[in-house]
């Protein structure tokens, strides 16, 4: 079965989807532990980005917030949703726009770290307690050239 995700933006200072996009993050958090942003913080951050979001039947599946810089704050599948490429096709469209892309990763989100290196990010620096709970980070940056054009072959896809 094909299943085809329509695509949709909140341009900086549009804040459209930013309820459904806590949903989906706050279910993620709630069963993985992972995206522990507090309301107001993620409210105020996704305003200040560039959201782009996947639909499935007008349901929320995945989004990518970025800021202008091509810094990734948030990112995030619908468990649901995994396995069809929208992590990839997230990360291509924040690719698309800027010179550079960069994010953080919890040391401990084996899955994350995974999902980064795959693409070609490369863990630059580990910072202590750079979460709110004291847990450590990664900072990732997205390796140059044949990578792009790797992330470019999602958003042609």
């Amino acid at each position: 079965m094909s299943v085809t995700a329509e695509k949709r933006e909140d341009p900086i200072g549009c804040s459209d989807h930013v309820t459904e996009a806590w949903e989906l993050k706050e279910r993620i958090r709630e069963a993985e532990g992972v995206l522990q942003q507090r309301r107001g913080f993620f409210t105020d951050a996704y305003r200040r980005a560039t959201c782009h979001l996947l639909f499935e039947d007008d349901e929320l599946v995945a989004f990518a917030s970025a800021r202008r810089d091509g810094y990734i704050l948030f990112l995030a599948v619908s468990p649901d949703a995994r396995g069809r490429n929208y992590g990839e096709r997230l990360v291509a469209e924040v690719a698309e726009n800027h010179r550079t892309v960069t994010c953080h990763a919890r040391t401990t989100n084996e899955n994350a770290i995974g999902f980064y290196k795959h693409l070609g990010f490369e863990i630059k620096r580990h910072i202590d307690s750079y979460y709110e709970d004291g847990g450590d980070a990664y900072y990732l940056k997205l390796g140059e050239n044949s990578l792009r054009d790797r992330l470019s072959d999602f958003m042609r896809g």
